[in-house]
């Protein structure tokens, strides 16, 4: 779409090129939702992608993602030997869309975007994941994954920060995890997806998207029985938490959760 009241793009190729923020601007990353519909608050795009970040980068410590890494990239990216690998690919395939929005949807826009089907929020909070925040006065700033989403559409970023990365820690990845996900319709968006991830010395965590309006990851010492995980579903997370949208109705997406829950914790018993 022709976005009329954008007069000024701006390709930065480094950080001390970033202009000073004005509050009409947008950071562009790649673009499938701010080209899809009328931005009229919207006069200068400042585009990201010049400013030439790795896109993937696997260590000893774990795995950078940077914010302007295509979903594409990362469902092809390898983690051999890694037991994450199949829930990469999982959450990346949980984004309905062509090749083309595939190849230009990013990691960093589906989490700033933060609608509550977003399902890199999902990979990032189930993963223990770390947002790396770029502050407009040139520092820099780190927040929890699943404190990075407030409510639906709404982020701890302030005026002017940017989400440079999102770090996994290597034990993350080598978790044994469950994935399930469920819409209303065959190719509609997320009404619920929910991980479920074995930590290290039996713990468990289970982490509910799309259901509710922001992630939410609850923890357990052990893996629970059947009514302990329903009655910490139902003290952890309030009707009032779980969205409303055409895609699926506050109760049914509390029961669908409930259900997929109760999914995981037998796949993970097993």
């Amino acid at each position: 779409m022709d976005l009329d009241d954008v007069t000024e793009i701006l390709v930065p190729r480094d950080r001390a090129a970033l202009p000073e923020w004005c509050r009409h601007d947008a950071f562009l990353a790649g673009g499938t939702w701010v080209f899809s519909e009328p931005q009229p608050g919207i006069r200068r795009l400042i585009d990201l992608t010049a400013l030439g970040w790795p896109a993937l980068a696997l260590d000893a410590d774990g795995l950078e993602i940077a914010a302007t890494c295509s979903i594409g990239k990362l469902a092809n990216f390898e983690l051999p030997g890694l037991a994450a690998g199949p829930l990469v690919v999982s959450c990346c395939r949980a984004l309905l869309g062509s090749f083309k929005i595939w190849n230009m949807a990013t990691v960093g826009g589906n989490l700033c975007l933060a609608l509550p089907a977003a399902p890199m929020a999902a990979l990032a909070t189930a993963l223990q994941g770390r947002c790396i925040i770029w502050c407009a006065d040139g520092g820099s700033r780190e927040i929890a994954a699943e404190d990075f989403i407030t409510d639906n559409q709404q982020t701890v970023l302030r005026a002017g920060e940017v989400l440079r990365a999102v770090t996994i820690p290597r034990a993350a990845l080598n978790w044994r995890h469950a994935f399930r996900q469920i819409s209303l319709t065959p190719h509609g968006r997320s009404a619920a997806l929910l991980i479920g991830s074995l930590v290290s010395e039996g713990e468990f965590a289970l982490t509910v998207t799309a259901a509710t309006r922001r992630p939410v990851r609850l923890r357990f010492p052990c893996l629970p029985g059947a009514q302990a995980l329903k009655h910490r579903l139902a003290a952890d997370i309030p009707a009032a938490l779980y969205h409303d949208d055409l895609h699926g109705a506050p109760a049914w997406r509390r029961a669908m959760t409930a259900h997929l829950a109760e999914e995981i914790r037998q796949e993970l018993s097993a």
